[in-house]
């Protein structure tokens, strides 16, 4: 099968992630998304993670009637911070019989030079990317990196644009701000999910 992946620490997942996951398996030739939890992104500060566990839980209630869509926790077992070449690796390794490709958002791609082996992962790998609603400091971000550099990874044969995935502006780090303050985030999360952070009592 031609498998997705889409890593994320989904913290928690919410309506977007959800909508990019179908869009691409339902409007790409891919056969399945697996959503990829991540453990610790490099990135992203590690105290502000909800428990491995838990957001694990979280996307598998939100996608559990959802044949097309899977979760994994394949990261959790390997070393740690994830680099997402040890992860193509390992998948690689365990499910020859599968085609992997990577799912990433546009802000990615513009930072991909920057990933641990880029360029072997842009060689054995396929990279589908979405459109994404740019903050003020990413758009002068845009502005400040070469557009030869980028249309360099937009014209590769290894990386297909989907122009016509939607665009939502909604982010975890919103909804967990919102949670703390009291508000209703009901409509941006699946209703199972938002029963588990509710009687969880998550974020507040």
């Amino acid at each position: 099968m031609k498998i997705g992946l889409y890593f994320g620490t989904f913290n928690p997942i919410h309506v977007g992630h959800l909508v990019i996951a179908n869009y691409m398996a339902e409007f790409t030739d891919l056969d399945q998304v697996w959503l990829v939890v991540t453990p610790h992104n490099p990135l992203k500060d590690k105290s502000s993670l909800l428990n491995d566990r838990h957001r694990y839980a979280l996307v598998q209630e939100a996608i559990d009637d959802n044949p097309k869509l899977k979760v994994t926790d394949v990261e959790f077992n390997l070393p740690k911070p994830s680099y997402t070449i040890t992860t193509l690796t390992y998948l690689n390794e365990k499910y020859p019989q599968h085609e992997f490709s990577l799912i990433m958002g546009e802000d990615n791609l513009r930072t991909f030079h920057k990933w641990f082996n880029h360029e072997v992962i842009l060689k054995k790998h396929k990279m589908f990317v979405y459109p994404r609603v740019l903050t003020m400091q990413e758009e002068q971000e845009v502005h400040s990196i070469s557009r030869d550099f980028l249309n360099n990874y937009k014209t590769h044969d290894n990386v297909i644009i989907c122009e016509d995935a939607p665009v939502m502006k909604v982010s975890s780090s919103f909804i967990r701000e919102a949670i703390k303050q009291g508000k209703d985030v009901r409509y941006l999360l699946t209703e199972p999910v938002y029963k588990y952070i509710d009687e969880m009592n998550f974020y507040k």
